[in-house]
């Protein structure tokens, strides 16, 4: 197993200095969004489920809103125990595992029950890119989180075809969306979720990516003024622990938190699709909500056709075999 030294002295002492008197079977858990967020509710309904079974043998301290380390930070951190836990989009693991970029292939899924099928937990596809993960990194996927769809964010005209991307500014969220953008014809600009407010607001970038319920948690109907539902692709963040911590803990307090892991995900997972549409609703009156026409998302297909090809020759065989994995489910 490879593993990482990472130098982050400023934020590992911040950790540290929080929990000098805690019990060595505490888990430290970095997050960047906040505790409201539903990936932040998520972690809290894991630590009441570990903390209740385990009688207080394990507990677990959220540090949400960045306050310790930004998402693009996570990898390393976890993987080198310099946290024990934390959430980070699941393309921030690209750098040591290319294939994880797998569910940000534009319009690769053909359907809800598609995605559902490929991310769950066994699966061909989970399997291959969970295993990658801890053997590049030291980090263990612990489970799959949820965020929703991917959509687009402006101001002024609002975006409908990939004619409306060209020469634009685009903030995204990992490699392939950005190969996506360039498809379209725009530029893209790698940012952690915790800075898009003030980007748009500063004008830092023309058009943003993200997923409805970052719209709603972090306010970005404020500085943002169109929202464009191509829903082109998943967002994932994943959830995952220093391997060697965990490999430190009890059998028992092991099969805790897989159990545990496995309850909260398929609650978030439903939450998230099924209240998707609701949480469009909830800023209609706030927002300007762009729904594309069969005939305009016939063009984004198009556009981004060989978005997938890029994908499998850069991801190697880890890519080429999770693509299959995926295509036969």
């Amino acid at each position: 197993m490879k593993t990482k030294v990472i130098s982050m002295a400023g934020a590992a002492a911040l950790v540290f200095s929080c929990t000098t008197a805690m019990a060595a079977e505490t888990i430290r858990v970095t997050l960047q969004l906040p505790e409201t967020h539903s990936i932040g509710k998520n972690w809290n309904a894991f630590k009441e489920i570990i903390e209740d079974r385990s009688d207080g043998d394990l507990s677990l301290q959220l540090f949400p809103s960045a306050q310790l380390f930004t998402d693009k930070e996570v990898p390393e951190a976890v993987g080198s125990g310099a946290v024990e836990a934390g959430s980070a989009v699941l393309g921030r693991f690209a750098g040591s595992v290319p294939a994880a970029e797998i569910v940000n292939l534009p319009f690769f899924f053909r359907d809800e029950a598609h995605l559902r099928a490929a991310v769950a937990k066994g699966s061909p596809m989970r399997e291959i890119l969970d295993n990658a993960i801890l053997e590049e990194t030291g980090a263990r996927v612990l489970w799959w989180q949820a965020y929703g769809r991917n959509i687009y964010l402006n101001n002024g005209d609002p975006i409908k075809t990939p004619d409306d991307i060209k020469g634009k500014k685009v903030r995204t969220y990992g490699k392939v969306p950005g190969w996506t953008v360039e498809a379209l014809g725009g530029a893209p600009t790698l940012m952690s979720a915790s800075k898009q407010f003030l980007a748009y607001q500063q004008g830092a970038v023309d058009v943003g990516m993200t997923g409805t319920s970052g719209v709603i948690s972090r306010k970005l109907y404020e500085v943002m003024e169109n929202m464009t539902l191509s829903y082109d692709s998943a967002i994932e963040l994943v959830a995952v622990i220093n391997n060697n911590f965990f490999e430190g803990l009890s059998a028992e307090n092991q099969k805790i938190i897989l159990e545990a892991a496995a309850v909260v995900e398929k609650q978030l997972r439903n939450e998230v699709y099924s209240g998707e549409d609701a949480l469009v609703a909830s800023v209609e009156d706030k927002i300007n909500v762009v729904r594309l026409s069969d005939e305009e998302r016939a063009k984004w297909v198009e556009a981004t056709a060989s978005v997938q090809d890029r994908f499998v020759e850069a991801a190697g065989p880890v890519g080429a075999q999770a693509v299959e994995a995926a295509k036969k489910m």
